[in-house]
């Protein structure tokens, strides 16, 4: 698989790795967090997933774009349950949300298939 999405996320994980290395503690401690809130508790992570795309568009973050949509599709989400979180980033966040929800398409032209 490779496309700009894929990329992106072969970035983000690359500086994550080099983060291990220069700032364990705190790298450490965020994946901590991170792997915290993704269990499953009162929502499900498939739910979870979905939020943290609506989020990643209105925070404008390609890198959180592409980790949380390829996430959701790995969680059993569709196409289509994808492309609404998209769009309720978009009613939250107006134009500039519109615009970051380009990636959200790309992502599932590369990970939704």
């Amino acid at each position: 698989m490779s496309g700009k999405m894929k990329d992106l996320l072969d970035e983000f994980y690359g500086s994550v790795g080099k983060w291990q290395k220069d700032s364990p503690a705190q790298i450490g401690k965020f994946m901590e967090l991170l792997e915290a809130i993704e269990k499953p508790g009162a929502l499900d992570k498939k739910t979870k997933e979905l939020i943290a795309i609506a989020l990643s568009v209105t925070s404008h973050c390609e890198w959180c774009i592409a980790y949380h949509v390829k996430a959701a599709f790995d969680c059993g989400a569709n196409e289509k349950e994808v492309r609404e979180a998209g769009w309720v980033a978009v009613l939250m966040g107006g134009g500039p949300a519109l615009s970051y929800s380009q990636l959200v398409d790309e992502a599932i032209d590369e990970f939704g298939k």
